[in-house]
């Protein structure tokens, strides 16, 4: 079992274990060992978002690597999926993103691609850990590392060669006629968006595209959907698109103000795809949180909806063993395997813009017949994740609920990948039976392992 990597690479509380000094200098060390295995003098691309703490997270990774032989190129403040398209195109040996996504600017983390532009495999994270816990244990010391830590120049090349990327993506896109609210959460897309979009005509409205190191994702972006939502309809706007602090997803809303998540950019895509004869074995992956919803609407167009584990790798994975065309997570995740390795907020949001102006249709028409069942996900704090199946109260809450529900409903119960939470999904007909099994299990999981 993984100790250090989450779903979504290391994640922590910046300058506190497993992202104190000692520990991200090891992961420098560890992974350039692991690279020089295939690459004598392995080469790593390094990108991060605005946080306060990235600089100094990236000086003490940059030693690491190379004190363990590796050299390294610097992106700057750029997205994650960018670091990921640049390191496959570049040839780098890896490519490295130092960003906790979706959190709160105190935490950071460390996101590692290979160089084919996909996130690690779950066998090669923990190799790393293992060397990463050996040479800590060895006492691998900071102050045996060669000079360095002073990180490279940022090179721009990076960042406009990936604009380039996004525009050839929708070559025939024009905004003309159109007004976009556009909230980058004050995260790495304010490095972005304002060139992106300053050539593709129509009204964009930037919203959070001033960050200072402290307010990432304070009170907007992903997280807070309904910011965006609420600015879409005071303007009477085409589109409200908001992105988390790295821009590797990305929600929406319509200009009456209704919040647009993943699964009806999973079904605006599908069909469009399905249209164009590009949607293989008319199949789509979502995971177990998308909802019941969603795949009836797919049904209704003789697709099918397959179920992956949550967390976008685990969606590629299915996608993969099934050959399939389209992928994602009711988070707003999206993986469009013909144009991206990673799920990538930008493109996500230019290849739904150019969707709208392909149809004639708007957003609202887009996805009038996805009619959701009522939904709730309680987040529960945790000092510690034992397997809930083991806790004699909490196995039972969760039993009563499945065996009231039976097939009119969804219950699904896990840990965050990246966070110390439980979460509690449950999806019914019935509003009040979801609402009460809901707070009956987060009760019980609040008793056994709550803070």
């Amino acid at each position: 079992m993984r100790k250090l990597f989450g779903t979504d690479g290391i994640r922590a509380v910046a300058g506190e274990a497993p992202l104190d000094a000692r520990t991200i200098f090891a992961v420098g060390e560890a992974l350039a060992h692991t690279l020089k295995q295939q690459h004598p003098i392995p080469r790593v691309l390094l990108g991060m978002d605005t946080r306060e703490s990235g600089p100094w997270i990236s000086r003490l990774l940059h030693a690491g690597l190379i004190a363990g032989g590796a050299t390294l190129h610097n992106a700057g403040i750029i997205t994650t999926p960018a670091i990921a398209y640049l390191a496959r195109k570049f040839g780098f040996s890896a490519g490295v993103v130092i960003s906790a996504s979706h959190n709160p600017w105190q935490d950071n983390g460390i996101k590692i691609f290979g160089g084919n532009g996909y996130k690690l495999p779950d066998a090669q994270e923990l190799a790393i850990e293992a060397e990463i816990f050996a040479r800590l244990a060895a006492g691998s010391s900071m102050e045996n590392a060669p000079d360095g830590r002073d990180l490279p120049p940022t090179d721009v090349v990076y960042r406009h060669d990936y604009e380039a990327f996004l525009r050839s993506v929708v070559p025939g896109l024009t905004l003309d006629g159109m007004h976009i609210v556009l909230d980058c959460a004050n995260g790495a897309a304010s490095a972005i968006a304002p060139e992106l979009f300053a050539t593709m005509g129509g009204t964009v409205s930037l919203t959070h595209a001033d960050p200072s190191g402290r307010n990432i994702n304070e009170q907007c972006g992903a997280l807070h959907p309904a910011v965006v939502a609420r600015e879409a309809h005071e303007r009477q706007a085409t589109l409200g698109i908001t992105l988390d602090g790295d821009a590797d997803r990305s929600l929406f809303s319509d200009g009456s103000g209704n919040v647009l998540n993943g699964d009806a950019v999973l079904l605006v895509a599908a069909r469009a795809l399905q249209a164009e004869g590009r949607l293989a074995g008319n199949v789509v992956v979502a995971t177990t949180m998308s909802n019941m919803g969603l795949e009836a609407a797919l049904a209704r167009s003789g697709i099918r909806m397959l179920r992956a584990p949550v967390g976008d790798k685990y969606v590629l994975e299915m996608m993969q063993q099934h050959q399939a065309a389209l992928g994602g997570e009711q988070s707003g995740h999206i993986l469009f395997p013909h144009l991206a390795t990673t799920g990538d907020g930008l493109l996500t949001s230019l290849v739904l813009l150019d969707t709208i102006q392909r149809s004639g249709k708007t957003i609202e028409a887009l996805v009038a017949d996805l009619k959701t069942f009522p939904q709730v996900i309680v987040n529960v704090r945790v000092r510690e994740k034992k397997p809930l199946d083991g806790i004699q109260s909490v196995a039972a809450a969760i039993r009563e609920a499945e065996e009231a529900l039976a097939a009119n409903g969804r219950v699904v119960i896990r840990y965050s990948g990246t966070e110390a939470l439980a979460r509690v999904m449950i999806e019914a007909e019935s509003e009040t039976l979801m609402r009460t099994h809901a707070e009956a299990i987060a009760s019980a999981i609040r008793t056994e392992l709550g803070v």
